[in-house]
């Protein structure tokens, strides 16, 4: 790693000959040259200015761009025939001459972008970039914009460079000699921010969600973006983070001063954040100038498989635009209208969920313009692109919760989507999964059965053995696992819950415990996780009956699970969401040998009153 040395205070007398203003200097450039135009925060705005003023004299210049912080003069419709923009990352400025033809995009994963230079199939004549003043040892800095810059530096003809003292100076493969720039332009001037709004609510869930996949110890990459400012809020708790991410913004200075990253059980570059760009604000400018904790190393490097692969439980976090009921993802477009770009989520998705203890995330809110449209679809928009194909997705994250999709069948994997789509496009999503032959007929039937639980009911009981059960809100993603525990049950297990001698568990049964409308019943189950498979050890829930406001209730618990408060607790949790949820009073029935479960009930804390009627004891919980 390169550590920064000290300004050369001369420097501007030693390097005289290399020293010219940005009229003349972009004077070099000829018409018909490509030109590489630096990333982010490191684009050579009095460059580009310059640039600009010399339009008439130019014809058919490409500028070639990745990721263009703010609005970049020369996306111009008048200018399209002068300067014509082949972006490797549609962003704000450029995406209107995109989606019009006037300007080109390369869809491209952001770790083959170097390759393109090197190999010469992208030849780039001009590299216009901005650096830090040079140092004593003879180097300028690329500061916060390395990832492929590096590369075009060592590529290009002729070698720009805006030496502008707000650059910072940084750690890792920015360092760069001063004889590998053809020409030198002094010009100081702020760097561009990019300032981010505050979460809204969605965002807010979706980052919850987002946090809860991340372990203790995690080294993690996301994106730019208000998904990874969500996230940040709730790992300030954890321990041990790792960062390796292609880029950091100012999100990441708030996890480390809550203490939460030391990057100590990263398995490359303990305790270093590696990055290849840094966008934000000037706080976080002025965070990375001559830090050794910030490591700004080159794409090659923060990209690679082999490089991200190593790091054991990495935590890779991206946006989508679409996902589809098969679990196809798109990233890059709305239909055939180019929106944003490749980036690097197939480079880090993909060696995430091949590292070891890896979690591959995509995380989008649920719907569109406004809530007009669903982002998760029965079929990807016409002309949409696919990122990932759907044997590469593993978790999709929505404000309405996870769905795990890795190695599931495309039922579960529609019935798990569906689940954390919007509410109001559930139905509609169910009636398309049928018609495609995604879903058993039948299961188009429960269309009016398939509304989540709320947050409120999940809680969590720990044993006296020091195991974990959550309790959540039954999905219908949890048809099979809730079979796979009801033929797991002994014959007096059967027999005492369901009250005859049951031997089957059809669909038909089954859907009496997943496909539930929980805005009237309530049905949990109590599950062992290990991040990506659950198993279903215990269910209880509620039916409402009538119009006395009551409701029935009853649960079952796995055999090798029972007389270890499990049964007691679900019936104290389900008693308090009732009263919650406004309802008088709870019903049982057991049969007369069934003691434990007579115990639980009376152990619910409520008034209890009990009755024989035959063979079985009725109960009524006051609530």
């Amino acid at each position: 790693m390169t550590h920064p040395a000290a300004l050369d205070t001369r420097w501007e007398i030693r390097y005289a000959g290399m020293i010219t203003h940005a009229k003349a200097a972009v004077q070099r450039i000829q018409p018909g040259q490509r030109v590489f135009l630096a990333t982010g925060a490191g684009v050579p705005q009095a460059l580009v200015r310059a640039l600009l003023n010399d339009h008439a004299r130019l014809a058919d210049i490409e500028i070639v761009t990745v990721f263009v912080a703010g609005r970049l003069p020369l996306a111009l419709k008048e200018l399209a025939g002068t300067f014509t923009l082949n972006t490797f990352f549609v962003v704000d400025s450029v995406r209107a001459l995109v989606q019009s033809g006037l300007a080109d995009y390369t869809p491209i994963h952001m770790s083959d972008i170097p390759r393109l230079f090197s190999s010469g199939q992208l030849p780039l004549d001009v590299a216009m970039i901005q650096v830090s003043p040079p140092d004593t040892e003879g180097n300028v800095n690329l500061g916060v914009s390395v990832d492929v810059v590096r590369s075009a530096t060592e590529n290009a003809h002729l070698i720009i460079a805006q030496v502008n003292p707000c650059m910072p100076r940084t750690h890792g493969d920015a360092s760069l000699s001063v004889w590998n720039v053809d020409l030198m332009v002094p010009e100081e001037e702020p760097l561009q921010e990019l300032l981010l709004p505050a979460p809204t609510e969605v965002m807010d869930r979706i980052g919850r969600h987002v946090a809860t996949l991340i372990p203790d110890g995690a080294t993690i990459q996301m994106g730019i973006g208000r998904v990874a400012q969500s996230v940040v809020r709730y790992l300030t708790d954890k321990h041990d983070l790792g960062i390796h991410t292609e880029m950091i913004s100012d999100t990441i200075l708030d996890l480390i001063d809550s203490g939460a990253v030391t990057g100590q059980q990263k398995s490359l570059d303990q305790g270093v954040v590696v990055t290849s760009f840094a966008l934000g604000s000037r706080r976080l400018y002025d965070a990375v100038h001559d830090n050794p904790l910030f490591s700004f190393r080159r794409t090659e490097y923060v990209n690679d498989f082999m490089t991200i692969v190593r790091q054991q439980r990495m935590v890779a976090i991206n946006s989508a635009l679409q996902v589809d009921l098969t679990g196809q993802v798109c990233v890059d477009s709305i239909g055939a209208l180019f929106y944003s770009g490749m980036g690097g989520v197939v480079d880090f998705n993909s060696a995430t969920a091949a590292a070891e203890g890896g979690r591959a995330v995509i995380a989008l809110p649920s719907t569109a313009r406004k809530g007009k449209t669903s982002r998760i679809v029965s079929r990807l928009n016409s002309g949409s692109g696919v990122a990932l194909n759907r044997g590469m997705v593993h978790y999709v994250v929505s404000e309405y919760g996870v769905a795990y999709l890795f190695g599931k069948t495309i039922q579960e994997r529609a019935l798990a989507l569906i689940g954390i789509a919007h509410p109001k496009f559930r139905i509609r999503l169910l009636k398309q999964a049928v018609k495609s032959g995604f879903l058993r007929p039948e299961i188009g039937e429960m269309d009016g059965q398939i509304w989540v639980g709320s947050r409120e009911l999940r809680t969590s009981l720990l044993l006296e053995s020091g195991q974990l059960i959550t309790f959540r809100s039954s999905r219908p993603t949890d048809w099979k696992a809730v079979k796979k525990m009801l033929y797991s049950l002994s014959e007096g297990s059967v027999y005492r819950r369901f009250m005859s001698h049951v031997k089957r568990f059809p669909l038909n049964r089954l859907k009496n415990f997943t496909f539930i409308d929980q805005r009237r019943d309530v049905v949990v189950v109590g599950v062992l996780s290990d991040g990506q498979n659950e198993q279903v050890i215990a269910m209880g829930g509620y039916n409402v009956g009538g119009t006395a406001n009551w409701a029935e209730i009853a649960f079952l618990v796995q055999d090798k699970w029972q007389g270890q408060g499990i049964g007691t607790f679900m019936m104290q949790h389900l008693a308090s969401v009732a009263r919650s949820a406004g309802l008088a009073g709870l019903t049982a029935e057991t049969l007369v040998d069934n003691l434990p479960m007579q115990g639980v009930l009376k152990k619910c804390g409520f008034a209890v009153q009990s009755r024989f009627d035959g063979e079985t004891v009725h109960f009524d919980i006051e609530l």
